[in-house]
């Protein structure tokens, strides 16, 4: 069975058509600018990346140019739409409501609009998304794959917040954690790697792009996250602040005149690395202006892997103890400097890690020594792969 994988944001969709049996990606792409001009990216498998303008006013233009493109007589690698048996759609927040995926009906959309207050700038677009296949395929099976799903087995000592219980009950207001797909994924495949019962072992995921989360999964189940309610909690990301004094908004907004949108939009796009170094978000940004000596880009870059530090060890102490450490995502894939620094934190936890292994991006290996107490990964993520899976699970 071919699965279609979508990933719907407010301008912009990415998309995979998978084989299901070999697992194999037939053809990926990207739609941007979408309600703007359109600009449609296409690559075939074994093909050249082929790029075109496309007027895409709204996300059914844009569904269209690739169903268009993946059964074009030249470059299409399906002949017509019924060689597509499914599709997978990415949504970011399930609430309470979804602790797995599910087939998409009336009801469950329903339930997912219903989210829509907690993830306001993504569960619209995933909507809009779905919408838009369901008018051009009637009739093709669809699920719904939840950011937030994998982590609805934390305990409630890990979820509730220090506030007054009533926004729980009234509003649901909770940790939930993001990035489920990728950290069930790669926990998974770090237990196929070693070679141990993945129901059996103790996993730190640290999913580290510009948007950055770590678990822990504890036989199998995550128990713990460092997103929140939203995905601005945890780490310092790309723009994102993480962790900080709740009060820091009210101090902050005070002195510079901002209200609570404003200062929400400087916590979410204006923080992190970005707004630590004055430089960039992007990693390799900071990585050469630390070079030519500028501190504020290295103390933006030491700070992340602080809090990676910081993290891992409260997760290590929460599982009491870990078995193995996966790095995964953009930075977590191919920064070997960041790999190492962390590392050499972690040698109270018996963590030890082997250079020559550690000296590849986007690799999956082990990088810890051989008698290193804990195994250490690099596990490339395949978020797209495990949303065919979910897919498949239920439409089979």
């Amino acid at each position: 069975m071919n699965i279609l994988v979508i990933n719907c944001g407010s301008s912009s969709l990415k998309y995979q058509l998978i084989n299901s049996e070999t697992e194999g990606v037939l053809a990926k792409g990207l739609c941007e600018r979408i309600g703007i001009d359109g600009m449609l990216t296409y690559q075939p498998e074994g093909g050249e990346k082929e790029k075109s303008e496309i007027a895409m006013p709204t996300h059914t233009e844009a569904i269209n140019a690739v169903l268009a493109a993946l059964t074009n007589e030249k470059s299409g690698v399906i002949k017509s739409l019924s060689e597509v048996g499914a599709v997978g759609h990415r949504v970011v927040h399930g609430g309470e409501k979804f602790t797995s995926s599910c087939l998409i009906n009336d009801e469950s959309m329903k339930a997912i609009e219903e989210c829509n207050d907690l993830a306001p700038l993504h569960n619209p677009a995933n909507l809009i998304g779905i919408r838009a296949c369901q008018e051009l395929m009637p009739g093709v099976p669809m699920v719904a794959v939840f950011d937030t799903a994998f982590h609805q087995t934390m305990p409630d000592v890990a979820y509730t917040y220090g506030i007054p219980y009533e926004y729980y009950e009234k509003y649901k207001v909770r940790r939930y954690g993001f990035h489920g797909t990728s950290h069930s994924y790669v926990s998974k495949r770090t237990a196929e790697i070693v070679g141990k019962p993945y129901d059996q072992m103790k996993i730190i995921v640290c999913h580290l792009g510009n948007g950055a989360s770590i678990s822990a999964v504890n036989c199998g189940k995550s128990v713990d996250t460092s997103m929140g309610l939203t995905p601005l909690e945890g780490l310092v990301m790309g723009t994102r602040s993480g962790d900080l004094d709740p009060a820091i908004i009210d101090f902050v907004g005070k002195k510079e005149g901002l209200s609570l949108d404003e200062m929400n939009e400087v916590l979410n796009k204006k923080s992190g690395m970005l707004g630590i170094s004055g430089v960039s978000s992007d990693g390799r940004d900071l990585e050469a202006a630390a070079e030519t000596g500028n501190k504020r880009a290295q103390l933006a870059l030491d700070v992340f892997d602080y809090r990676v530090i910081k993290y891992i060890g409260a997760y290590a102490a929460a599982m009491n103890g870990v078995d193995a450490i996966a790095f995964t995502a953009g930075i977590g894939e191919n920064n070997i400097k960041m790999r190492k620094d962390v590392c050499s934190s972690l040698t109270y936890l018996g963590v030890k890690l082997d250079e020559e292994k550690n000296n590849v991006r986007g690799e999956e290996r082990i990088i810890s020594a051989d008698d290193s107490k804990v195994q250490v990964l690099l596990v490339p993520t395949n978020e797209e792969l495990a949303i065919a899976r979910e897919t498949l699970a239920l439409v089979k």
